[in-house]
């Protein structure tokens, strides 16, 4: 069992177990008091009066768990690592510079908006973001949702958005991950390749230093991931089944 675990986990691709790992070990660490909460959260006075550095970077990791918060959690934690993980080895296979480059803009963007909004934690917008960009190079995949439910991936945010207005009173965060997904995907794909402008973003150099590309070209713009086309019972409860969120097939 451990080592089916350990083979699963190590099977996670680099930028994405990180982020991945991250994001169990600081809400696990919140959880059980080893960590405060309160130094977890964003806040802008504390970051530049107080010096607080850490901030920006646990405001990422960080999500309380609590009985009313614990299923949104790790409804974060399964569309982290199903979305994040087929970008890495799908749109950017082979160019982890690339899509580290992408989180951190995305990152960025959402501290921006953190800092403006007063929000003091940036899981939900980047979870939502990460989700949107893998839905914008899907657009025509079908997902499967809840209750049998089957729609074009083009509208996953969307239905997610609503669902988290009806079932928790939220969403707003989710939709601010829309635009932080929108505003990279419209700058680093939309706008070069289908309005012909010039490249506004581009990935540093020093993102290739540390993690070089292995191979040329941009791959599986606009297709399904690899593993789009196995259907999953989408039964959270009982008989193996998981959520099946995300995956499906494409549209003939």
């Amino acid at each position: 069992m451990s080592s089916d675990i350990g083979d699963w986990y190590r099977g996670i691709p680099q930028i994405s177990r990180y982020w991945f790992t991250g994001s169990v070990v600081l809400p696990m660490a919140g959880k059980i008091g080893i960590v405060t909460p309160i130094s977890m959260i964003m806040n802008w006075y504390l970051l530049v009066y107080k010096f607080h550095l850490w901030r920006p970077f646990t405001a990422l990791f960080y999500y309380p768990i609590t009985p009313q918060t614990g299923f949104h959690y790790l409804m974060n934690l399964y569309f982290l690592y199903s979305y994040s993980t087929q970008l890495e080895t799908d749109l950017f296979q082979g160019r982890p510079a690339e899509f580290l480059f992408g989180l951190v803009f995305m990152w960025l963007c959402s501290l921006v908006i953190a800092v403006i909004a007063e929000i003091a934690l940036l899981m939900d917008i980047m979870v939502m973001a990460v989700l949107y960009l893998w839905c914008s190079h899907n657009r025509d995949v079908i997902v499967r949702f809840w209750f049998g439910t089957q729609f074009k991936a083009m509208y996953l945010p969307w239905i997610l958005f609503a669902f988290n207005l009806i079932i928790r009173g939220g969403g707003f965060d989710q939709l601010l991950g829309i635009l932080v997904g929108h505003l990279y995907y419209f700058l680093m794909f939309k706008y070069p390749q289908d309005f012909g402008g010039r490249q506004l973003i581009s990935t540093p150099g020093i993102f290739y230093k540390y993690f070089p590309t292995t191979r040329g070209g941009v791959h599986g713009f606009g297709r399904p991931p690899p593993t789009a086309g196995r259907r999953l019972d989408d039964n959270p409860g009982g008989g193996g089944g998981r959520y099946n969120w995300g995956a499906g097939n494409r549209l003939d």
